[in-house]
């Protein structure tokens, strides 16, 4: 066994109150793309910013169309053996919290306890109103733009929709952030996963469990932001490595 791995089990075996952090790499073996990997979806495009977005038709449209371009392969998307291998830390009695950045909702499909579950960036698979805040679900939004020809959607009270997650330039739920550092603070093992580490102020919630003392370890396809604090680090698919490293 790899001494790195070998180490890393040792850490997770010892640990009875381990925080999970994870990132786009994580649902990759899912078939949704990351952002800022090797080939993530900000290598052939450009963000749009929430500010934009508000503000802009062109902007808004620009959003709704590159959403309904991905959608198919979105929704299709089932959890992999990294989300298990996460369900099976849990079940385990091992699990503090599962903070993720992800938007797609598979680990609540794989099963993890919504209780256990922050969701730093939102879910996208429902569509929000700016002025009223009520809901609608992403199939619903993407069908009016579809059949509108292009115009982005509204909801019954006039409002504009905006898929309810966490865009560029806006500003994350307060109450998530304080359940997420909370646990950081409780935990006694923090563990990345398919994370490039360099999004704030989500990237700090595993940081701050590293400067309060408790081991880190990083598990990601590339380089990360944080190589340098991790008491372990894993290069790797986290399918392949997830599995092994909490059994």
């Amino acid at each position: 066994m790899d001494p790195r791995l070998a180490k890393a089990r040792a850490l997770v075996a010892g640990a009875s109150k381990i925080l999970v952090f994870t990132g786009a790499g994580i649902s990759t073996g899912s078939g949704i793309p990351d952002f800022r990997g090797p080939d993530g979806v900000w290598t052939r495009r450009e963000p749009v910013l929430y500010p934009d977005f508000v503000a802009s038709t062109a902007a808004r449209q620009a959003y709704w169309r590159y959403k309904a371009e991905t959608w198919p392969a979105f929704a299709a998307a089932r959890p992999n053996a990294a989300h298990a291998a996460v369900v099976a830390l849990e079940r385990a009695g091992k699990l503090l919290a599962l903070v993720t950045q992800n938007i797609d909702s598979l680990h609540r499909t794989a099963g993890t306890h919504t209780d256990k579950l922050v969701e730093l960036h939102g879910s996208g698979l429902y569509a929000e109103c700016l002025d009223c805040h009520d809901w609608v679900s992403m199939e619903e939004a993407l069908r009016s733009f579809r059949e509108s020809g292009g115009v982005p959607p509204q909801c019954s009270c006039g409002g504009w929709l905006k898929p309810a997650v966490v865009m560029f330039g806006e500003s994350l739920d307060r109450e998530n952030l304080i359940k997420a550092f909370r646990a950081a603070e409780a935990c006694d093992l923090a563990v990345a996963v398919g994370s490039t580490l360099s999004v704030e102020p989500a990237a700090s919630v595993p940081l701050s469990a590293k400067a309060a003392g408790k081991p880190y370890i990083i598990v990601n396809r590339g380089p990360t932001a944080q190589d340098a604090a991790a008491d372990v680090r894993l290069e790797g698919d986290a399918c392949g490595i997830l599995p092994e490293l909490f059994s």
